[in-house]
């Protein structure tokens, strides 16, 4: 038996065994040569969202296989749409992920930054450089402008008697978005929901009390906050009562229909007497549920599941409203907005387990004249329901990632009161504090150190190009100005207000995205420049 050297080997007893499968005919790269290839891989895909940073990014238009059109300025969505087969591309497309679920902004600048740290990455293997001191080069720096960012943050306090600093932080956020002409009235919606939700002495917001819903027709104008929970339901029968007030809710999760054998059942029936009682039966059934509910104290149901005609003409005779179908997560959000209890069985429905709220009602909108119900004032008012209204699909898709965006945003002000100004400003500085760290290195490091001074520069390179602006004049500019004046919130006026001062524009980030977005990008540089080689399971063979 002959074999090819390294692809075959013995065990103890003398049996071969192979190792690595068909490995002569493997044409692969591996070493310098392959994290050349991944670094190539991920400078494109930073190269294509590079155009969305900033307030005047451009927005991608994405059609999916089925035809569907989606046009989007959101980095995580952009990514998470993009059909990437390379796996070093899929890694970038995790990186945004990440950036959205921790932060939830910033997930177009984190792959920016990524792509340019391994662009000088390339540079710096050219000169000869080992990939593990670049990466330790980099680790080094990336602590050194976290430690900088430190220095230069200002403390943002949050005072639920003055939003107004609230309401321009989530509007810096909502300048790059599809809704900025109405940025100022999305961000008050945010700031509003969130305070709603917030628990300012534990420094804790709740999004699982925050729901957005939205529904084709009006103008996305008419997008309004409601301190309660809108679903996507009318009423059981069309002439049961429109609105409800000081309501007494009974959730249930059990249907209004006659209880049915576990087993497998037959049942004959034989003449109009075995029908009529059948009949009877189910209705005294029908009957005896509804006075339960009665009983109980209940004016109004909500139901998870179905009922059929029959059982819905009893409950508009014995003037009991209902609703039906309303989902599990819907139902969930309903019982603490009303501080009731989830009943499974008609039986143990009792008064305090039942729901309150000052106000239900049927909205009814559009040419369809679709229906929805809002409930409001709710005995736990502290769940709200922002209700997003547009022409179309996409617009309401893009509406509610804008949002979101701006509730992450006052969310993490809430839970972080430190703040440094945009505009690529603390990028900047952070870039002329590396190198200067740089001078005081004696080993190969200082020049990851000043590659990763160069690769910060790549931010507001990106907002200076978006917004017209000739980049390399105008960062090294501003960059000379910061140093003269020792001012680390001059940045890119994108908006052409006519002043480089961030604070004076007022242009807030917070110092959470801000680290999150330099370490995530950093330690995704060091993981691939570690990757000298792929393969696939199967090619492992024992």
């Amino acid at each position: 038996m002959t074999a090819m050297p390294g692809s075959i080997a013995f065990d103890e007893y003398g049996r071969p065994f192979i190792i690595l499968r068909d490995q002569e005919k493997q044409k692969r790269l591996t070493g310098n040569d392959a994290i050349k290839s991944h670094i190539l891989s991920a400078k494109a895909i930073a190269k294509t969202i590079r155009t969305s940073l900033g307030p005047k990014g451009l927005d991608k238009l994405m059609v999916s296989q089925d035809g569907d059109v989606m046009v989007s300025n959101d980095g995580a969505t952009i990514m998470k749409q993009m059909d990437v087969d390379n796996e070093i591309a899929k890694l970038m497309v995790q990186l945004s992920q990440s950036q959205d679920d921790e932060i939830g902004d910033g997930t177009t600048g984190v792959v920016v930054l990524a792509g340019a740290l391994l662009e000088q990455a390339d540079m710096l293997l050219d000169k000869g450089i080992h990939p593990i001191r670049i990466a330790d080069g980099f680790e080094l720096a990336a602590q050194c402008a976290l430690k900088h960012l430190d220095t230069i943050s200002d403390k943002f306090p949050v005072d639920p008697n003055n939003l107004e600093p609230l309401i321009k932080t989530a509007m810096t956020t909502l300048s790059s978005k599809i809704v900025n002409k109405i940025g100022r009235q999305f961000a008050e919606i945010a700031v509003n929901a969130v305070l709603s939700v917030a628990d300012l002495e534990k420094r804790d917001v709740n999004f699982e009390l925050i729901k957005v819903e939205g529904k084709v027709g009006g103008r996305i104008e008419d997008t309004m906050l409601v301190k309660g929970v809108v679903i996507d339901k009318d009423f059981s029968h069309p002439q049961m009562p429109k609105e409800l007030k000081d309501v007494k809710i009974a959730i249930l999760t059990c249907p209004f229909e006659p209880p049915k054998p576990k087993t497998k059942h037959k049942l004959d029936v034989a003449s109009v007497e075995d029908y009529r009682a059948l009949r009877k039966y189910e209705a005294d059934k029908f009957d005896q549920m509804v006075t339960q509910v009665k009983d109980a104290g209940a004016t109004l149901v909500i139901c998870q599941w179905g009922f059929d005609d029959e059982a819905n003409h009893l409950l508009l005779k014995r003037e009991l409203p209902a609703v039906r179908w309303v989902g599990g997560p819907e139902i969930e959000l309903i019982a603490i907005a009303t501080g009731g209890c989830i009943v499974p069985r008609f039986e143990q429905l009792s008064p305090e387990k039942l729901g309150k709220a000052g106000l239900v009602r049927e909205l009814s909108f559009g040419t369809t004249k679709d229906k929805m119900l809002v409930i409001e004032e709710c005995a736990n008012s502290r769940a709200v329901t922002i209700f997003i209204r547009g022409s179309n699909q996409m617009i309401i898709e893009e509406a509610k990632r804008s949002m979101h965006d701006a509730l992450c945003v006052v969310r993490n002000l809430i839970c972080d009161d430190k703040i440094v100004y945009g505009g690529g400003a603390p990028e900047i500085a952070c870039s002329i504090a590396t190198a200067f760290e740089a001078d005081k290195i004696s080993g190969l490091e200082q020049y990851a150190f000043r590659s990763f001074s160069d690769a910060l520069e790549s931010i507001p390179l990106a907002l200076a190009e978006n917004s017209g602006l000739s980049p390399m004049a105008e960062v090294t500019r501003i960059k000379a100005k910061q140093i003269k004046d020792g001012n680390s919130n001059l940045g890119v006026d994108c908006m052409g207000k006519g002043t480089n001062d961030m604070k004076e524009q007022h242009v807030i980030e917070t110092v959470k995205s801000k680290k999150q977005q330099i370490m995530l990008a950093t330690q995704l540089v060091k993981m691939i420049l570690k990757i000298d080689d792929v393969r696939t399971p199967n090619e492992l063979s024992l």
